[in-house]
């Protein structure tokens, strides 16, 4: 991919500029460091209206969750690298030396610049048609990471995000000899129940409970 053009070139190359490169080029007018504030604040509002459109079956825990991960420094540094911007970047000679381009937190925050710069250059909707497919080339990866997450975890941001409460587990039964003996839990919120599951261990039950109330609730891959 490559990075768009720009009406106002000048506000790219401010865009590229880290405050190390002003340091060693005083004849220079501004680094990227508000650019960045900007940027940051776009891509917010971007990612968040991305997710809500193409996952509409998501709930808001899930949605967050998402966002954090297409947002996070290392991704954004990855989407820089893939725009080549850690060649394109003016740093000065001590941070290059240094490895300044290979940082996550410097290639993260020359993304954001040159968001932030595109966004004054062009407006909100050309910064959402430019952002939009990076984040289509991650974000099915990143879903399916999410499907890795166990039952547990996603039933209880499933109930602090949509009851606002935490689940609790309830023993309701135990099977069998010692030696090998069968847990039930039910997971509740308040008195009701939401899942039932069982297990040789009471960790497993647990998890056996969340995932029946999930199933329940129909937020396991297995509904869709």
């Amino acid at each position: 991919m490559t990075l768009p053009d720009f009406q106002d070139p000048s506000l790219l190359r401010r865009a590229l500029t880290h405050r190390s490169y002003l340091n060693e080029h005083p004849e220079q007018q501004a680094d990227n460091e508000r650019l960045e504030f900007l940027g940051d604040a776009v891509l917010d509002f971007v990612t968040g209206a991305f997710l809500y459109h193409q996952f509409p079956e998501m709930h808001e825990g899930q949605l967050t969750r998402l966002r954090a991960a297409l947002v996070k420094t290392e991704q954004l540094a990855a989407f820089a690298e893939l725009l080549n911007l850690n060649a394109l970047m003016r740093v000065g000679k001590g941070e290059d030396d240094a490895g300044g381009r290979q940082r996550h937190s410097l290639l993260c925050a020359v993304f954001e610049a040159v968001i932030g710069a595109y966004f004054l250059d062009s407006g909100i909707e050309a910064a959402r048609r430019f952002v939009e497919p990076l984040f289509q080339l991650v974000a099915e990866a990143i879903v399916r990471a999410e499907s890795d997450m166990d039952s547990k975890s996603l039933f209880q941001e499933w109930a602090q995000a949509e009851v606002g409460q935490t689940p609790h587990y309830v023993l309701i039964a135990t099977t069998g000899p010692d030696h090998n003996k069968e847990f039930v839990l039910e997971v509740r919120l308040d008195d009701q129940a939401y899942g039932t599951g069982a297990g040789r261990n009471k960790r497993l039950a647990a998890q056996a409970a969340a995932h029946d109330a999930l199933k329940r609730l129909g937020l396991t891959s297995e509904d869709k």
